[in-house]
């Protein structure tokens, strides 16, 4: 998955035969998981049309300040539609302008407001990136450089063009980059300025079943997507996680989150084990079993007698165990109880050597297993209680990826 996914794409096109490139920009966002919007100059539409764009992105398309064409000729003008440029700039996570003529790029340069797409430009909060398109002595020429530099003091984020055959024949630089190259070069510098690129995280996550016999087990009931959650946070700020999860309904596709399925308490142990020294950061999420059976039947035990007792043996407590041999590693657990909260999660932290640890309580109505919202107290090494609301796992996962950040200074 993309480091695109769910983000707010705002396109550009202004009026350069590079344009007709810009359908396959639109496709190629699509693809890797963005929500598209189009914003045209009037003259832009002479090279590609503003349907053929609304088809791809599947939203309408932008090129005026006011839409008439519901209208009938002789009513334009009458309670015309406002296209608010503002919120199209406030919407966008990031907006890009391609193909950027050398006539846009001097209006953005220098403050000229004339179409949707400028009023737009200077509305935008976000990162802006520009794909130049133009012929040779076009981007060559003086004026244009010093667009280029004027954009660049604005923060503005040039895609560099290409060389190669131009719309007057000349072959030299002033080609727009590539569709492919365009995306890829915004992803890369996505990736350049993320807090945890270059980091590795461990996450477990779900239940661990205890097998009785061949077919039955003792376990819990954990989703897992508390971890799973906590995965995708730490995967959007770059890291590279590493999913230990126990049996569970949940899915994950990224780029960056390799998931390792396990059954058994045992097995997360040892799966954890052989990572831990490589990771700068381990979340332990997972609801482990406490308790197995001593002894595992070979067949399926059969319904005899009123009663039926199970002899059950500790299993290793993989918490602890990495907090007696963490050197560098942030080490976060996760603490689930029903009484004296507080005090048994401050006993967890200092006997496990965490960093930090997140309490829930079931005593709270929409938290614990098998919801999708949470309400949590962080707990840190230094004894500083933040208390939150009943939120989702998703703003959960944000909040503890944002309290770890601080803490390691990433």
């Amino acid at each position: 998955m993309s480091i695109l996914k769910d983000k707010n794409i705002l396109l550009g096109i202004t009026a350069g035969i590079a344009a007709y490139k810009s359908a396959n920009l639109v496709r190629l966002f699509i693809k890797a998981g963005a929500n598209i919007k189009v914003v045209m100059t009037p003259a832009s539409k002479d090279f590609i049309t503003p349907l053929t764009l609304s088809t791809l992105s599947k939203n309408p398309v932008y090129s005026s300040f006011v839409d008439e064409e519901d209208l009938p000729a002789d009513r334009h003008g009458d309670n015309p539609v406002w296209n608010n440029h503002v919120d199209l700039g406030l919407w966008a996570d990031y907006f890009v302008i391609a193909p950027a003529t050398a006539n846009t790029m001097a209006k953005m340069a220098n403050g000229v407001c004339d179409n949707i797409l400028l009023a737009t430009y200077l509305s935008a909060k976000c990162p802006v990136y520009f794909a130049p398109a133009m012929d040779l002595d076009m981007y060559k020429h003086e004026s244009t450089k010093a667009s280029f530099e004027k954009l660049a003091s604005y923060g503005n984020q040039l895609i560099p063009a290409g060389t190669g055959e131009l719309a007057s024949g000349l072959v030299g630089e002033g080609r727009m980059a590539e569709p492919e190259d365009i995306v890829s070069f915004i992803e890369n510098d996505i990736l350049d300025q993320l807090p945890l690129k270059g980091k590795r995280v461990l996450i477990t996550a779900g239940p661990t079943y205890e097998a009785l016999d061949p077919v039955r087990f003792i376990g819990n009931h954990s989703s897992g997507k508390m971890g799973f959650e906590i995965a995708k946070a730490a995967s959007s700020l770059g890291a590279e996680v590493i999913l230990v999860t126990g049996p569970t309904h949940q899915k994950i596709a990224h780029n960056f989150v390799t998931v390792t399925p396990v059954v058994s308490a045992e097995e997360m142990y040892n799966e954890v084990h052989r990572h831990f020294k490589s990771v700068d950061i381990a979340i332990l999420s997972a609801a482990v079993a406490d308790y197995r059976p001593k002894n595992v039947a070979d067949q399926k035990i059969k319904k005899k007698d009123a009663t039926f007792t199970i002899e059950l043996e500790k299993t290793k407590d993989i918490l602890k165990s990495l907090g007696d041999i963490k050197t560098h590693q942030f080490l976060v657990g996760f603490a689930l109880e029903t009484n004296n909260e507080l005090e048994h999660a401050k006993g967890k932290l200092e006997s496990k050597n965490l960093d930090l640890i997140v309490l829930n309580s079931l005593q709270d109505k929409g938290a614990g297993f098998g919801v999708s919202t949470n309400k949590v107290t962080f707990i840190t090494s230094a004894n500083v209680i933040i208390e939150n609301e009943l939120k989702s796992k998703a703003e959960v996962a944000k909040d503890l990826m944002q309290l770890i950040l601080k803490q390691t200074h990433a």
